[in-house]
């Protein structure tokens, strides 16, 4: 296991009511006493890097975990593509076998839901050594993540992946952080309509499943098309199960890959709102502060005709006004044709890229252009960006994906020019523009960068 450094050592356990038990870690001892209900804790001055270690839990019995390091401990979480196992990555036989990494160790949860917060957590199975085998199912995100920042940091890195594929992001958030802000009452409104309706959509599955089973004949090889699973859909069902019984566990940070079903109707709307309220729960739960929280923007993607895919990334890039937040975008690296790319490489480069600058303090590059700003000159309109790393660069001869509309809205393609670290917009039939947007579709083609080859985000520049 991985032990958080320069933050105090909690740990705690159970044991017979009124049992002594005697915890050993680094030359150093404490003692507890259960309590009535059997819970005893002990805690730890902070420590820097180092390992490995012994530690000891001794009561009535003795047990002893070997091979300890103190180091930098990450929440790898969200939906399917944080959970995208290293295997089916990009160039996955070549990453498995170079994947061992002794300063790397992986834990993953076990997917779990629950009416109410869980006081322990369930694993896959205990804490792991980064090898090929133990590497193959893990987050390839998290995977590539922890790689970088080991090689850059040389420090133990130790990564807990708690993600479930296919879930919106009210069931990472507890009930309580839910239920304090009545805004957020369209989440309880879309559980409610998927409560209503799942005793006809269990029997739609299980007509579908019977009919392609009839049709497949018999083939092992049977693959059934994907349905959430449905309590895992619940507002603080994956909190309570999956999250919930980390907090007690000191954490560096951590890095979230989630929105995707989120980009429905009745979601999209208080994302915005939801994705924020979600941050702060979790760093309310650790009580450590602010403790970094590094996202990936979701990619491109071509979406059906009722989804929201532009208006989710934008709630997501006004997560950017919480304190000590960065994020990924991956509107250049997805797959327009699958939900899942498999470039998790890219992915967890720019996300180790916001930890390298947000907490380990080297003068990198981390985030491509993001719009801060327009004014109008004559028929143009001129838009300044933050993180343009010396100025604004396009990949390919022509920069594409931004539009104009004047006060009427209705936008049509624009003349693309940069200007240092600014982009011009023009089209002859907007004498009179008044706003902008760039990227602003499921999967758009749009190629500005910075220097650093980072690409902008999605934006635009007014809103209804």
């Amino acid at each position: 296991m991985v032990i958080q450094r320069d933050e105090p050592v909690r740990m705690w356990g159970d044991a017979a009511s009124g049992e002594a038990v005697t915890v050993t870690f680094r030359g150093m001892q404490r003692a507890s006493t259960a309590d009535s209900l059997g819970r005893w804790r002990v805690e730890f001055p902070s420590g820097e890097s180092g390992g490995p270690f012994v530690l000891s839990v001794q009561g009535t019995n003795t047990i002893t975990f070997a091979d300890v390091l103190v180091g930098d401990v990450w929440i790898a979480s969200g939906q399917s593509n944080m959970g995208f196992s290293l295997r089916d990555a990009q160039n996955a036989k070549e990453e498995i076998a170079g994947a061992n990494l002794p300063l790397v160790r992986l834990l993953n949860v076990k997917q779990r839901f629950a009416d109410y917060p869980q006081e322990d957590v369930a694993v896959m199975k205990p804490w792991s050594v980064c090898t090929p085998d133990s590497a193959s199912d893990f987050s390839a995100v998290a995977f590539f993540f922890a790689r970088e920042l080991m090689r850059r940091e040389h420090v133990p890195i130790g990564i807990i992946e708690s993600a479930w594929g296919g879930t919106p992001a009210e069931a990472w958030t507890s009930m309580h952080a839910l239920s304090q802000d009545a805004s957020l009452m369209p989440v309880f409104l879309a559980w409610s309509a998927m409560a209503d309706a799942e005793s006809a959509t269990m029997r739609a599955e299980a007509r579908e499943r019977k009919e392609i089973e009839e049709k497949a004949g018999g083939d092992e090889n049977l693959r059934l098309p994907w349905h959430p699973v449905f309590n895992s859909w619940a507002p603080a069902a994956l909190y309570n199960g999956m999250i919930a019984p980390l907090t007690r566990f000191p954490i560096r940070g951590v890095i979230w890959y989630q929105g995707e079903s989120n980009t429905d109707g009745l979601r999209f709307p208080v994302y915005g709102r939801l994705f924020q309220t979600l941050i702060r729960d979790w760093r309310s739960a650790w009580v450590e502060g602010d403790f970094p929280f590094l996202f990936v923007q979701i990619a491109n993607f071509h979406t059906g005709p009722l989804d929201h895919w532009p208006e989710v990334r934008e709630a997501q890039t006004d997560a950017l006004q919480l304190a000590n937040t960065a994020m990924a975008v991956t509107i250049d690296i997805g797959d327009p044709d699958n939900i899942h790319p498999t470039n998790k490489q890219e992915v967890g480069f720019r996300l180790a890229l916001a930890a390298r600058a947000m907490v380990y303090r080297e003068p990198v590059e981390f985030s491509g252009p993001l719009y801060r700003s327009m004014i109008r000159e004559g028929s143009s309109l001129r838009l300044y960006f933050e993180h343009v790393d010396g100025g604004l660069v396009t990949r390919g001869n022509q920069l594409q994906g931004f539009e104009i509309a004047a006060a009427d809205g209705n936008f049509v393609p624009a003349k693309a020019d940069i200007d240092g670290v600014a982009v011009t917009l023009s089209n002859p039939s907007v004498p009179l523009p008044t706003q902008a947007r760039y990227g602003w579709s499921g999967d758009p083609v749009c190629n500005l960068f910075n220097k650093s080859g980072l690409p902008a985000s999605p934006f635009r520049t007014s809103r209804p």
